[in-house]
């Protein structure tokens, strides 16, 4: 661990681990104590609980849980969009020792029930103020058992089920949380998150990142991602900063909430960004009439210079970048608010996480190379629910997580995200890595997003690129092909240009690209 990291923690990782608190809700209760008064979180609904409220209502929703037979080890399903009441059931659920599972009421139906059918809930929670749980709530209502129930003004639909509990360790390594990977086949894995696991990502990044109780926190990530639930509404909680809650990213009610709220940090993705840098350039708004913020913070897909150069420009701050997973709990490493990167570089590893980068071979790749990165350390998940097998294909006898990703080390030892490994392009037999060419592509100014993919033609396999523009652009593929020809070498350059008026994106803000390899592979046939 460097020496800058030990001075911002204040103490070695170990002691850290071993100070740890016993369940991710026990922060508000240290909270309600030292501030009873101040506001620990807010929502677009209206609600707004102090400290002392909140965990007023921890406790009510603790023993109503309770009555419903909810027990130590058992799961229970969450349909949720943001609000005050997901954060008051997952801490009411810690405090019972029970198993949260997050999952966001956008997801489609038989998404869902995959899941539940998979983890077996003890209960179904639909929060019923959001507008995409009460269709899931409709067609729920005919289960036995189901009913309304009110808590403090927010309305919640409750289904009984059926379950056995988690078997495992007592306190800190007690499964608190289960989030299911958005896997493009197969079955869905749940990814259980130890107490310890999330802890240390709030007690960890909440320091590195410069976070005090003094700060109020936009949360519009989804709480049913790791990144919002881990690193923005526990970490906020842990230092006690306050949150303010939004259900879905909306660029004129976030600047609207920035302003009325005095907010001074936000999480994002790299879409949100880019949907900022759209709306202010659409409405005129320059960097002077931007709220002021402290920081601002990206993570969950990767970052391309174009957005970080205009966004920093926007805000007149630079865009720190972050990068993990799910079944990291998410954070694997993370650029310090006190070491400012004018690159695209994910920082270096979180203090007491332990790195590999191999080849394909196994073997560590020299320094500046690019290989599959393996990681080790508190955060990592205890696996993959009833699923031994996938577990075992990602975590090693020693402990490594394989997390897929290609990267390289730098001489100062921040990592650079070179694509998922499965997909790397191969075109006639060079190596493609698809941030490369999506971060040119991006710099064209009429291209609000693209994303890059393989396809396979004739034994070979092509660069294949969709782009999203602003609204009006009459840019086509011979524009921007022409664009391209000068940045990027021949085989990198795509063999075809898809342009679409909305790319998919994910819950979180991250472009779905396995829904674009269905699209393209459904086009193709079809002019077959």
């Amino acid at each position: 661990m460097q020496s800058n990291d030990v001075a911002l923690l204040g103490q070695s990782v170990e002691q850290l681990v071993r100070t740890l608190p016993e369940r991710i809700s026990s922060p508000l209760f240290r909270w309600q104590e030292q501030r009873p008064d101040a506001v620990a979180v807010r929502d677009h609904l209206g609600q707004v609980c102090t400290f002392a409220q909140l965990a007023e209502r921890v406790r009510h929703c603790q023993q109503e849980f309770r009555e419903w037979g909810v027990r130590p080890g058992d799961r229970v399903l969450l349909i949720n969009e943001n609000c005050v009441a997901l954060a008051v059931c997952i801490l009411a659920l810690s405090e019972l020792d029970a198993v949260s599972v997050v999952v966001n009421a956008r997801l489609a139906a038989p998404e869902i029930a995959r899941i539940s059918t998979h983890c077996e809930p003890r209960l179904t929670v639909c929060f019923l103020d959001s507008s995409a749980a009460q269709a899931h709530w409709q067609a729920l209502l005919q289960q036995t058992g189901a009913c309304e129930i009110d808590q403090y003004g927010a309305r919640l639909g409750m289904i009984p089920g059926y379950a056995d509990p988690v078997t495992g360790s007592d306190g800190t390594e007690r499964v608190s949380v289960m989030i299911y990977t958005t896997g493009t086949t197969g079955d869905p894995k749940g990814v259980m998150l130890t107490h310890r696991n999330i802890l240390f990502v709030s007690a960890v990044t909440s320091v590195l990142r410069g976070m005090s109780a003094q700060d109020r926190i936009y949360a519009v990530l989804p709480i049913s991602h790791v990144f919002g639930l881990s690193a923005v509404l526990l970490a906020s909680l842990y230092v006690g900063a306050e949150l303010v809650l939004a259900d879905r990213f909306d660029a004129s009610r976030t600047l609207q909430t920035f302003a009325e709220h005095h907010i001074t940090g936000m999480f994002g993705v790299p879409t949100m960004f880019a949907k900022l840098i759209e709306y202010t350039r659409a409405q005129g708004i320059g960097a002077a009439e931007m709220p002021r913020l402290r920081f601002i913070y990206s993570g969950g897909s990767p970052l391309d210079p174009t957005i970080k150069l205009e966004t920093e420009k926007l805000f007149g701050l630079t865009l720190l970048n972050a990068y993990g997973m799910t079944e990291s709990g998410p954070t694997i490493c993370q650029v310090r608010y006190n070491e400012k990167l004018d690159n695209c570089s994910v920082g270096r590893p979180l203090p007491g996480m332990e790195i590999r980068v191999l080849d394909s071979e196994g073997r560590e790749v020299v320094q500046g190379e690019v290989g599959e990165l393996h990681v080790r350390g508190p955060n990592i998940m205890t696996g993959y629910f009833r699923n031994p097998q996938a577990t075992q294909a990602v975590i090693d006898a020693e402990g490594f997580l394989n997390t897929g990703d290609l990267v390289r080390l730098d001489e100062s030892g921040n990592v650079h995200i070179a694509g998922r490994s499965k997909e790397l392009i191969i075109h006639s037999g060079f190596n493609v890595y698809p941030p490369e060419v999506e971060a040119v592509i991006a710099r064209h100014p009429d291209v609000v997003l693209c994303a890059v993919l393989g396809e396979a033609v004739d034994g070979n396999e092509n660069v294949l690129a969709f782009v999203q523009t602003i609204a009006g652009s009459t840019l086509d593929e011979v524009g921007l092909q022409a664009f391209l020809k000068p940045l990027l070498t021949p085989y990198k350059r795509p063999a075809r240009i898809m342009f679409l008026e909305q790319l998919p994106t994910a819950p979180s803000g991250k472009v779905l690209k396995h829904q674009l390899k269905r699209f393209s592979q459904s086009t193709a046939q079809q002019q077959q």
